[in-house]
């Protein structure tokens, strides 16, 4: 992936599914506008961010540039049905409510590999486009799934990979992977022969406040088979960016005194917290991109000057002296 991205700063559009609030249109389609004019070329969705909307609200701010212009990626693992349904009664694991605002359209998990090609099939159509880049296969982890997340990845294992696989070897899409919020899943399928990822999207695993199982296995199993990680949620569901939301629920009294202490660093050395966040999921050879959520056109910009901020390597050296980064992170700047 990391041979055709335009930049290590890409968009993703679960926000826009009418995440946590009802956005109007316009605000929706103004954030991707935003996005585009500040240089960004890498744009994510999925089938489930609010049943399809993200897609098609980023299908339609997307409509009025060249194709060929930017990499798009987009899920497979939901798809979405004619039939409706109340989204506050869906079962989302840990994830309950998270797109309670969303299209009423019923999601059904599905792995299979009719359910895969059909879920991209829906896909083009609400992006507008005729063809998809990457794919992940979605969510095959525990919390989604608890106890049940195995028979899931068995599913998309005999389903979805092979379907992938095949439309890569077709030139159909350029690359596969995983999009999961548990290193487990990309751990299980990196010890798989017969599995050839190209990318995969972990979020919320490689963040300031969540890294080091990550940095035990995958990050290094990452680039002993070439596969890129592209890092979703850097700023952990929003609390590293003013929100009140770790792993998609209220922020705990523990994350909240440990989102403190790194905002009491960053504001002695005259940083923003988002600047931090950024570049340390930027910093692990692992890693080819980025792609923090918004909302918001305003939110668009802090990321691009968090991006460009210069941290002295004061800061680095005092987060490591707290405990708050693993000591053996890669780091943007050499410090020991």
């Amino acid at each position: 992936m990391r041979d055709i991205l335009q930049g290590k700063l890409g968009f993703g559009t679960a926000p826009l599914g009418n995440m946590y609030r009802n956005i109007p249109e316009e605000e929706a389609i103004a954030t991707v506008d935003a996005a585009w004019e500040s240089g960004i070329r890498y744009f994510d969705s999925a089938p489930f961010y609010g049943a399809g909307l993200a897609e098609m609200r980023l299908g339609e701010a997307l409509s009025k540039r060249n194709r060929n212009d930017y990499i798009l990626s987009t899920k497979v693992g939901r798809v979405i049905s004619d039939e409706l349904e109340d989204p506050s009664t869906r079962d989302l694991g840990e994830k309950g409510g998270l797109f309670e605002f969303g299209r009423k359209n019923k999601i059904i998990n599905d792995y299979s590999a009719d359910a895969t090609l059909r879920s991209i099939e829906q896909s083009l159509k609400r992006l507008k486009t005729d063809r998809l880049d990457f794919v992940y296969i979605h969510d095959i982890a525990q919390d989604f799934y608890g106890d049940e997340w195995l028979a899931q990845f068995e599913s998309a294992r005999t389903g979805a990979f092979r379907v992938l696989t095949r439309l890569r070897e077709e030139g159909v899409i350029k690359g596969w992977g995983l999009g999961v919020n548990r290193v487990e899943p990309i751990e299980l399928m990196l010890d798989l022969e017969e599995a050839k990822p190209d990318v995969s999207l972990l979020a919320g695993r490689y963040t300031l406040l969540d890294h080091e199982r990550a940095l035990q296995r995958v990050m290094p199993a990452a680039v002993k088979h070439n596969m890129d990680i592209v890092v979703g949620g850097p700023y952990s569901s929003g609390v590293l960016a003013g929100g009140t939301h770790f792993e998609y629920q209220k922020a705990s009294p523990e994350i909240i005194e440990k989102v403190n202490k790194i905002k009491n660093i960053v504001d002695r050395h005259g940083i923003s917290i988002k600047a931090a966040a950024l570049q340390f999921s930027l910093a692990n050879p692992a890693v080819a991109a980025v792609i923090p959520g918004a909302s918001r056109p305003e939110r668009i910009t802090e990321d691009k000057a968090a991006l460009n901020t210069v941290i002295p390597a004061a800061f680095w050296e005092e987060m490591r002296e707290q405990k708050l980064v693993a000591p053996h992170a890669p780091l943007p700047t050499n410090v020991k």
